[in-house]
């Protein structure tokens, strides 16, 4: 068999025309070049938690997923939230990241939402900014940071969770947890604050995002605000459109937050993706140790990895079936976090044999994470090179 290649570009994206050496990819096989990926919500844990995962590690994982551009949240120690904490993450990224790794700056001061942090002095080199991993109870606090944000010209990314919901909860308030004795997390604890933000975004005119979409009446908030003119835009992720809290097993490697959520939920972000509702698929890539994830669903931490199968898995159970187009796909890993976010695409790209098969072994992973439901899933589409910013950022080695 001949070596044949084929280059996609994206409807959505005005040019795409990688020059790439072909002396780096088999003699023989069919391979299909994409643009480089952009994931606009992971955690690579530095500084602070660089037992859980490095900008190093966290990178390469992202360019053996096709990734070129990753989005850095905040929750990390220190928390950037001024000018001279974001420095310190900026210097680990130019030393050591292997794709774009662009930076949040947090909302507030310590990701504990008193005290605005100084967007001002962080808006030169933060991608947008945001509390990820907490959300932001005060309704005057947010309307502080989005009315900021818009002087700014920034993007707020929201992780909607309203705590006074939560009552404990650690998975979906659904069959399963009733069924299980488990505490449950309500639908509620996630509308609700989206509902309010999407009020205080059409009053102060912010860029605003919504992270992590994960329930039906998340969708039709965010599908209506639009239809308003509200300058709004929401990111879901693989595992909430392809398993619900009936997937769920007594593991940590089940357990994220939000929580898997039911199905009539999964198929109305499948229908928000379709319809455009949903803009984009983030991974939420979510790396801890080993013994942090081998608690159970109760004592486990939240947060799972995604960033070496999103494109697999989505190839494999959404493409391949007719449910989605390649093209949409390629819109929602590509083209709108770019747009969005001002990320430019350059020159990268990422080649992919789509005919190789594949089962999911975390302990093949280069993240430092381990945690995902898809263990064990055979899936179609492997990664054999990434370039990023004209250096070849992954490049599958022959024996693996």
């Amino acid at each position: 068999m001949k070596r044949e290649i084929k280059v996609v570009k994206p409807l959505g994206m005005a040019s795409f025309s990688p020059r790439f050496d072909l002396s780096l990819l088999p003699d023989t096989g069919s391979f299909t070049v994409f643009p480089g990926f952009c994931d606009v919500h992971v955690h690579f844990r530095e500084p602070g938690f660089s037992y859980k995962e490095t900008i190093r590690s966290g990178s390469m994982a992202a360019a053996r997923g096709g990734y070129t551009a990753v989005c850095a949240m905040p929750n990390l120690d220190p928390v950037p939230d001024s000018r001279e904490h974001l420095a310190q993450e900026l210097a680990i990224i130019r030393r050591d990241a292997l794709v774009r790794v662009c930076p949040y700056g947090a909302l507030t001061v310590g990701e504990k939402g008193r005290d605005l942090a100084d967007l001002q002095a962080m808006a030169d080199e933060a991608v947008a900014f945001s509390d990820d991993g907490k959300g932001v109870q005060s309704e005057s606090m947010m309307r502080a940071a989005m009315e900021a944000a818009k002087r700014l010209g920034k993007v707020l990314a929201a992780h909607c969770e309203d705590e006074s919901l939560l009552h404990g909860g650690y998975i979906h308030d659904g069959a399963y947890a009733a069924a299980h004795g488990h505490r449950g997390i309500c639908s509620e604890s996630e509308w609700g604050p989206i509902k309010r933000d999407l009020r205080l975004a059409k009053e102060t005119g912010c860029a605003y995002h919504v992270c992590h979409v994960s329930t039906g009446e998340s969708v039709a908030l965010i599908r209506e605000a639009k239809r308003e003119g509200v300058d709004v835009t929401c990111e879901t992720a693989p595992h909430y459109l392809l398993l619900t809290d009936a997937d769920l097993r007594e593991e940590g490697r089940f357990k994220m937050n939000p929580p898997l959520r039911g199905e009539k939920d999964r198929e109305a972000l499948l229908e928000g993706l379709l319809d455009g509702t949903v803009d984009m698929i983030a991974t939420d890539h979510a790396p801890h140790s080993a013994e942090e994830k081998a608690r159970g669903l109760d004592k486990s931490a939240f947060g799972i990895v995604g960033l070496e199968t999103a494109f697999p898995l989505l190839y494999t159970r959404l493409v391949k079936p007719g449910i989605l187009s390649m093209d949409r796909l390629l819109d929602a890993l590509a083209v709108k976090p770019r747009q969005r976010f001002g990320i430019p695409l350059g020159e990268d790209y990422t080649v992919w044999d789509l005919e190789e098969s594949f089962t999911v072994d975390p302990a093949e992973f280069l993240s430092m994470g381990k945690a995902t439901p898809f263990e064990g899933e055979k899936l179609l589409g492997r990664c054999k090179l990434t370039s990023a910013a004209g250096k070849i950022a992954y490049q599958e080695k022959e024996n693996t």
